[in-house]
């Protein structure tokens, strides 16, 4: 019960939430087949494909503080429903994308972001082990060592908490430890999803509380 009481408060918010989170569409693919640096983002739940508004925020706020280098951007693509169990679609997108790249274009330096579902989606994306309790056939395969040293940060927003994962029948986001030195988590006080604070607001706040600029520049800093 409590689960589909959470589920409702969850798709309300959403809906009122949504005019001013969800950004205009942007494309899966880099226009350019090897750019400089490429942003690997996951939008929250009920925000439009593409990569949300935050995503679209984190990008403009990124393409601001690299200078002339070439920025391709990449919406993972996966439901990002209350159906949190689809996050695993997610999951697999990345993984494939982010090994093609490093694959096909591995001068290129990856930063990976999320906001809310999404940074669980990628937060699990840099797992380097299938969580306790799930049947390692139905989710990607970790991915392979290498694949970090193409990554040069990862930027999480409004990451769910162990408890919040749990409210929705999850298991927790682990970040696998090739990559939690590149990793800048950002939590607004009082957002419920990511602390043990009360204020749904709070959850929305990351657009205007200057923590994507934060974000951008912890990321321009390991590029």
């Amino acid at each position: 019960m409590a689960l589909k009481v959470l589920t409702r408060v969850l798709g309300a918010m959403a809906v009122v939430m949504l005019g001013t989170l969800a950004g205009p569409a942007i494309p899966s693919a880099s226009a350019e087949p090897c750019p400089d640096i490429e942003t690997v983002f996951a939008r929250g739940t009920f925000e439009a494909p593409g990569v949300g508004g935050i995503g679209q925020d984190f990008v403009d706020a990124l393409r601001s503080q690299v200078g002339s280098r070439s920025v391709g951007v990449y919406a993972v693509n996966y439901p990002a429903s209350t159906d949190f169990a689809t996050g695993v679609d997610g999951i697999r997108d990345a993984t494939a994308h982010i090994q093609t790249m490093a694959t096909n274009c591995p001068k290129t330096k990856m930063v990976l972001g999320g906001y809310s579902q999404g940074a669980a989606v990628m937060g699990f994306t840099t797992a380097d082990a299938v969580p306790a309790g799930i049947v390692a056939s139905a989710v990607p395969a970790p991915m392979p060592p290498k694949v970090a040293d193409h990554v040069a940060a990862v930027a999480l927003f409004g990451k769910p908490s162990p408890q919040f994962m749990q409210s929705v029948g999850q298991p927790p986001v682990a970040i696998g430890p090739l990559y939690a030195p590149k990793v800048i988590e950002l939590c607004t006080p009082n957002d419920p999803v990511c602390s043990s604070g009360g204020e749904w607001a709070a959850h929305g706040q990351y657009m205007d509380d200057g923590t994507v600029n934060q974000a951008a520049t912890f990321v321009t800093s390991k590029l």
